[in-house]
């Protein structure tokens, strides 16, 4: 397709469908394997090591797996923020106290997301984090990162930046997913690091 046809919003959208394609021929052994490496390889980085609260999500469907990173970072004493979805698409956010604090929720049509049980902070809460760890679908040599497009994660970036916030944004994604270029927008922040299962990339 032609740049002055679609321009970025229509390449984001083939980078999306080839990246869910991938994603979606994984097996159940697959992903846990890369959970693993992913959280061994997570917990190595400086940012993490440092930090006292860490805003972080839990995987759903072949989403690169975070439960094994959030148990580590909780047995290290660290806080872990989850995000809530609210009806306009922004985020709200919850502790996380272990697998029993989750609940399943159903969000119109979508997936069911597993979402913190106990009092929501508001917000603003990702404001406190030292480190926020970002989904998304891949991230480019300049740190750029692909999210899935429903725009929740912008709305988070811009309230950090609004706030003068400094936390370290991180991308967890699968090796495959690091690529040459993503589609960008005025309005994208590049990340500082992404984090595979066969290692951590820095961005400057």
């Amino acid at each position: 397709m032609s740049h002055l046809e679609g321009g970025p919003e229509s390449d984001k959208r083939m980078l999306r469908r080839g990246i869910l394609a991938m994603r979606n021929r994984l097996t159940p052994d697959d992903v846990r394997a890369a959970a693993v490496a992913l959280a061994g390889q997570a917990l190595e980085l400086p940012e993490l090591t440092h930090a006292r609260t860490v805003a972080a999500y839990v995987s759903v469907g072949t989403e690169p797996g975070t439960l094994a990173l959030l148990d580590a970072l909780r047995a290290r004493g660290v806080r872990v923020l989850l995000p809530a979805l609210l009806p306009d698409n922004d985020l709200d956010w919850g502790a996380y106290t272990g697998e029993g604090s989750l609940a399943r929720v159903l969000h119109g049509g979508r997936m069911a997301l597993l979402e913190p049980a106990g009092e929501r902070l508001g917000p603003d809460a990702v404001t406190t984090a030292d480190v926020v760890l970002l989904p998304g679908l891949a991230v480019d040599a300049h740190g750029m990162r692909l999210g899935r497009g429903g725009g929740s994660y912008d709305r988070v970036l811009a309230r950090l930046a609004a706030s003068g916030a400094g936390p370290s944004l991180v991308v967890l994604l699968y090796d495959a997913e690091v690529v040459e270029h993503v589609p960008g927008e005025a309005h994208d922040r590049p990340v500082h690091a992404v984090v595979t299962p066969s290692g951590v990339r820095r961005f400057t």
